[in-house]
C-alpha cells in the first residue's frame, strides 16, 4: 500500500464572469464577483485520489472535520478506492482555499486555516500493514501543530525503511518565517527518498537538485510547467521530457497527479526503494517522467483537481 499523510481541504475555484456563469452585462453598475463552486482538494487529498484511480493500493492519513465538507471528501476518497481507515475526524471545521485562475490556466489560493480539523493531526499509532511508501507535502508541513506530527511520521517512516516522498509544493502566504522553513526542509531531506517540487518551488527554497540530492533523496524530479519533467539522480543523470500539449481549463491539481504518477509507476517497477530508483536508467526515467506527464495534461484539460482514471492515461 502506498500512503498519502497530510491535509484533504476544499478548493472554491471561479466558475465565470456572473454568479450564474453566464457572460457578465455588457455595463454592469459594479463588477460582478465568479461564482465559487467548492471542489475536493488538498495536495496530499488530491495525490491520494489520484493514486486510487490509476489503479494504486493507496490509503490516506490525515483529520478530516465532521462537517458536511469533511463527509463530502471522505466521499471522494471512498469513490476513488482508497483506504480512509486513518483518517482521523474532529468536529472543527474543514480547511478553505480559495482559487484565483490566471490567464494561462495557473491557480493561486488564499487559504482560510484557522482553526481547522486538518491542521490538529495527532501522530497515529502506526501506518496500515503493508504500507511500502508514504507521501507528505503541502500545507500539512507548514500549519502547527499538525506539522511537526507529519513531521514525526516522515521521519519514523524513513527509519523503518519505509520508501518516502515529499511534494513541498510551496504556498508561501502561509509561511510566516520563509528562512525558517527553508531550514526545516533541509533537515527532512535525509528522511526523504524521492522529492518532487515545481521550478516555482525551487525558486522560493533557494537551492539545487545536486545540492538535494547530497542531503539525502535518490532522485529528484521538477516539473516545468508546459515545458515538461526533468529529474535528477545522484550519479549525475539528468533526464527530461516535454510536456503533453493540451487546452488548459486550470492547472490545478496537476503537480499532485504527476505525484502520484510518479509513486504509482514506481510501484509498478516495484522499484519503491531508494536503492531501485537509484538503477532507474534514461529509458525507464524516460517513461516514467512521460506517463506522468500525460496523467497532468488531462487533469490540466478539466475544471479543479480531476485527476484521470488508468484508462486514460494508458500503459507506462
Amino acid at each position: 500500500m502506498i500512503v498519502v499523510a497530510g491535509e484533504a481541504l476544499i478548493d472554491l475555484v471561479p466558475q465565470g464572469a456572473s454568479p450564474d456563469g453566464g457572460p457578465a452585462p455588457e455595463a454592469p453598475a459594479a463588477p460582478e464577483l465568479p461564482a465559487l463552486a467548492p471542489r475536493r482538494g488538498g495536495g496530499p487529498y488530491n495525490t491520494a485520489v489520484a493514486l486510487g484511480r490509476l489503479g494504486s493500493r493507496v490509503g490516506f492519513c490525515s483529520r478530516v472535520s465532521r462537517d458536511a465538507f469533511g463527509a463530502a471528501l471522505l466521499d471522494g476518497l471512498r469513490s476513488a478506492g482508497v483506504d480512509v481507515s486513518s483518517v482521523q475526524r474532529g468536529d472543527e471545521p474543514t480547511t478553505l482555499a480559495v482559487a484565483s485562475i490566471g490567464s494561462d490556466g495557473s491557480a493561486g489560493y488564499s487559504f482560510y486555516v484557522e482553526g481547522t480539523a486538518d491542521r490538529l493531526f495527532a501522530v497515529p499509532d502506526g501506518l496500515p500493514a503493508g504500507t511500502r511508501a508514504v507521501s507528505f507535502g503541502t500545507c500539512s508541513l507548514v500549519l502547527e501543530p499538525g506539522a511537526t506530527a507529519y513531521e514525526e511520521v516522515m521521519r519514523s517512516a524513513a527509519a523503518q525503511g519505509v520508501f518516502t516522498a515529499l511534494d513541498p509544493n510551496i504556498r508561501a502566504g502561509l509561511i510566516p518565517d520563509p528562512d525558517a522553513y527553508r531550514a526545516r526542509f533541509k533537515n527532512w531531506l535525509p528522511s526523504t527518498a524521492l522529492l518532487k517540487l515545481s521550478e516555482e518551488d525551487a525558486q522560493w527554497l533557494g537551492g539545487t537538485p545536486q545540492e538535494w540530492l547530497a542531503a539525502g533523496p535518490a532522485a529528484v524530479v521538477m516539473t516545468r510547467g508546459g515545458d515538461g519533467l526533468a529529474v535528477f539522480t545522484r550519479d549525475g543523470g539528468e533526464y527530461s521530457v516535454p510536456g503533453e500539449r493540451v487546452d488548459v481549463v486550470d492547472t490545478i491539481g496537476a503537480g499532485d497527479t504527476v505525484n502520484a504518477a510518479l509513486l504509482h509507476g514506481l510501484s509498478l517497477q516495484d522499484a519503491l526503494s531508494p536503492a531501485a530508483v537509484a538503477a532507474l536508467d534514461g529509458d525507464g526515467w524516460a517513461r516514467l517522467l512521460r506517463f506522468a506527464a500525460r496523467a497532468a495534461a488531462i487533469t490540466c484539460s478539466r475544471a479543479g483537481a480531476e485527476p484521470p482514471y488508468a484508462s486514460e492515461v494508458g500503459s507506462l
